[in-house]
């Protein structure tokens, strides 16, 4: 009964999305409040039904109802309960649903709580979105329906991929997927301001915050994946540029422009015709990753799917709403011109600059994440694109943005001189040269490119203290705390943004130029020294979990600051005849002790692979700064405070019902 309850809610959150989509599209073009207010009641109660069957999903895999075929192909009877709930989202079909569930909920928080938009506005916002759930929910309908029978049900079912079965799914795909859905929103906005022809500084401040919150949620959500793959793998790395961690990273490079873009618009009512256009290439990005993960194009840890249906549709559905935004912004675009005028060096200026190079960004690793999967598709070409192509060619970008990242911020509005850029930006500059001058002198020549990224690190960093300094600068003698107290959090907010991009920029730097590795073969009681530390072997034993077994081998590891014990394990999961590596790491404040163990490599002898990864944790705290940062900036009251809907001087255009 459970699976028909949740089937029959999706049906209904079905027509409840296309009667949202209706009655508020029309509703909104006739302005009749009646339809308007109609809709709004559709999109909550989509979300309740969606609810509904999602929870009914859940309630299967509790109760291990293997009747349910999602069910008995990802569950069963000795896996612990907390993987049978991550399980529930650990699938494709479980995973879009819980996709769905996230659309509906964004739509009915605009719905419920968004009294003091614009009601026109809000009601073609409401539309878009409906559309989009509606074509979602199709698509986990008619390919990929979570609640098919099994008849008759076997008596227990396999179990999800053992990889999956850690702590890091339970909280990793939800938070990304909150972020990834959350860029739907800031789409329906821009679609809706289309369809209005109305782009201005109002339309920006209802816009950031939404944009800020799905920021947020993409940074933990990659940061969260980023360590579960260390921890988990065994591979001993934070990123690989696999194509569906890419697939991540591009919506989150363009939803960076976006934030940039809104507070311009919002500031001083520029780049708005751009900035809808950011709206439109971000939430495709996460279109664009959904594709990659459920089409089959590709193999990787995380593709779902391999039925060539899903793919199809999913195409059409990211060609349609992607191609109508696209074209829609082709024909109002041209007349979202606005009067607002800045030159060379100004803050508006370091903002474009900015953006081009977060969407030149995006190119190359778009470029690099389907070049493969196009020749494959037309000559059956089987290509990799790897490391070196992105260290090629996303490096040096970055480099240069982060030269930006810094001196931004310092820029005046409208119009700035050097010589006074020059004074704010003489601190800041001095730090990173004498960084770039001591990093040189400690490890060579040799070392060059690291040295130049210890550099980087600390004028980001510095750039992100002048950012204070130059607010609270010139305070008379204990007037300084009023100053303090009356900066909004919004700036505090990105300091800390800034800072944690330093913090990441020092980690990735230590990691990639002074990590260290070895791989031997080892028995009980052997010896391996690795950056100073002396690894030992002090036993191996059996281990028997709830659903596998393992060998375990237990290390000394001893350095001149002492010792410490690392326990790795090699583990099989029986069911599915299927390994997985649980490393042992030792976490130090200058870095990790990382050791993973593979199969016997000889009678009584493991194959041993160890790691000494300094600094590495600050790739990680660094970006959990980040994302500190876009939650104390969303706290601030001026992001909290109803837009005055009041004229401005950016033209709009004559609205489309006119």
């Amino acid at each position: 009964m459970i699976g028909e309850i949740g089937q029959i809610a999706l049906i209904l959150a079905l027509c409840l999305a296309l009667t949202q989509t209706v009655a508020l599209g029309y509703g909104a073009h006739r302005g009749d409040a009646g339809l308007m207010a109609m809709g709004r009641m559709a999109a909550a109660l989509q979300f309740g039904f969606i609810a509904l069957a999602f929870g009914s999903l859940v309630l299967g895999y509790v109760q291990n109802d293997t009747s349910i075929a999602l069910v008995a192909e990802h569950s069963n009877f000795d896996q612990p309960l907390i993987y049978r709930i991550g399980a529930a989202w650990g699938s494709h079909e479980g995973s879009m649903l819980l996709w769905v569930l996230i659309l509906s909920a964004y739509g009915a928080a605009v719905a419920l709580f968004g009294e003091a938009l614009r009601e026109s506005l809000r009601a073609r916002v409401l539309a878009v979105q409906g559309g989009m759930g509606a074509a979602f929910l199709g698509f986990s309908l008619l390919t990929s329906n979570p609640f098919l029978r099994l008849t008759p049900a076997p008596f227990d079912g396999a179990e999800l991929n053992p990889i999956l079965q850690d702590p890091g799914l339970v909280f990793h795909p939800p938070v990304l997927y909150l972020g990834y859905v959350g860029l739907s929103i800031a789409f329906a906005f821009g679609v809706a301001a289309l369809i209005e022809g109305k782009v201005d500084a109002d339309w920006a401040r209802w816009v950031r915050p939404w944009v800020l919150g799905a920021w947020v949620f993409l940074t933990l959500g990659i940061t969260m994946g980023s360590v579960w793959s260390y921890y988990t793998l065994g591979w001993g790395g934070w990123w690989f540029w696999d194509p569906v961690e890419n697939a991540s990273l591009m919506p989150w490079l363009l939803a960076t422009a976006l934030l940039h873009s809104c507070l311009v618009l919002e500031k001083r009512g520029a780049l708005g015709s751009w900035t809808i256009l950011l709206t439109i290439l971000a939430f495709s990005m996460s279109l664009v990753g959904t594709f990659l993960v459920r089409s089959g194009v590709l193999t990787s840890v995380h593709a779902f799917a391999v039925d060539p249906r899903r793919g199809g549709y999913l195409l059409g559905m990211i060609g349609t709403l992607t191609g109508a935004a696209l074209a829609l912004y082709a024909w109002r675009a041209p007349d979202l011109k606005t009067g607002a005028l800045f030159s060379g060096l100004s803050k508006e200026y370091a903002v474009t600059l900015n953006n081009l190079f977060l969407v030149a960004a995006t190119a190359t690793v778009f470029l690099g994440t389907f070049y493969p999967v196009f020749m494959d598709a037309l000559h059956g070409d089987k290509l990799s694109v790897g490391p070196p192509y992105f260290n090629a060619t996303f490096a040096p970008i970055f480099m240069l943005l982060f030269g930006l990242v810094s001196a931004g911020p310092l820029l005046n509005w409208k119009r700035d001189s050097w010589s006074s850029l020059w004074r704010r930006l003489r601190g800041p500059i001095a730090a990173a040269g004498l960084a770039l001058v001591a990093a040189a002198l400690a490890f060579g020549l040799r070392h060059a490119l690291a040295s130049l990224g210890v550099a980087l690190g600390v004028w980001l960093l510095a750039g992100a203290v002048m950012v204070l300094a130059r607010r609270w600068r010139g305070a008379p003698r204990g007037g300084l705390w009023p100053r303090i107290r009356t900066t909004p959090l919004a700036i505090f907010g990105l300091v800390l943004a800034h800072a944690g991009l330093g913090v990441t920029t020092l980690g990735i730097t230590a990691m990639e130029g002074w990590q260290s590795q070895m791989v031997r073969a080892m028995h009980v009681g052997d010896e391996a020294k690795l950056a100073g530390r002396t690894y030992r072997l002090e036993g191996v034993r059996q281990v028997i979990g709830p659903n596998y077994e393992a060998v375990e081998a237990r290390f000394q590891v001893r350095s001149r600051w002492g010792e410490r014990t690392l326990v790795a394990q090699h583990r099989l999961y029986p069911a599915s005849d299927t390994p997985s590596t649980v490393a042992g790491i030792g976490i130090g404040v200058t870095g990790n002790d990382y050791v993973a163990v593979g199969e016997a490599a000889g009678p009584g002898a493991l194959v041993v692979r160890a790691w000494r990864h300094p600094l590495v944790n600050l790739i990680w705290g660094g970006a959990f700064l980040m994302a500190l940062g876009g939650v104390i900036s969303l706290a601030d009251r001026r992001l909290r405070v109803a837009a005055v809907m009041r004229p401005r001087a950016v033209p709009a255009l004559r609205s489309a019902a006119a």
